[in-house]
């Protein structure tokens, strides 16, 4: 490689850097945290195994990686809610759905206010 060819290379990461965050600041707040929310469902969500067609036979099967996405899912929500408008309640059911699934997931569920996340959401039936 030529230090002309890399020098280019360099600068092309440099501007692609620098465009992401432009672009990043021109997205309002309610987005980013509602893209962040979708992010941390999506990833509960196969660790649950529920992109399976029978979640206990998942390979992406992992209830405690779970645990702590949920629980960091319902920090965001429960520090961001005020914010997040008409979002705020597909976003709430979505968590609530997890809570229950990884309940049901549980060998041994979690009493009533010590799943995950609950101590931000309070309990999950």
């Amino acid at each position: 490689m030529t230090d002309a060819s890399h020098a280019g290379e360099q600068h092309t990461a440099e501007f692609d850097e620098d465009t992401a965050v432009r672009e990043l600041a021109d997205v309002p707040a309610v987005e980013v945290i509602s893209r962040a929310a979708v992010m941390l469902m999506s990833s509960a969500a196969e660790k649950l195994g529920l992109s399976a067609a029978d979640p206990e036979d998942s390979p992406h099967l992992d209830l405690d990686e779970a645990r702590r996405v949920i629980t960091a899912l319902a920090g965001l929500v429960a520090a961001s809610v005020e914010y997040l408008g008409p979002h705020a309640g597909p976003i709430r059911e979505g968590l609530q759905a997890l809570q229950r699934a990884f309940r049901e997931a549980s060998a041994y569920p979690d009493e009533p206010g010590k799943g995950p996340g609950e101590k931000y959401t309070g309990p999950v039936y």
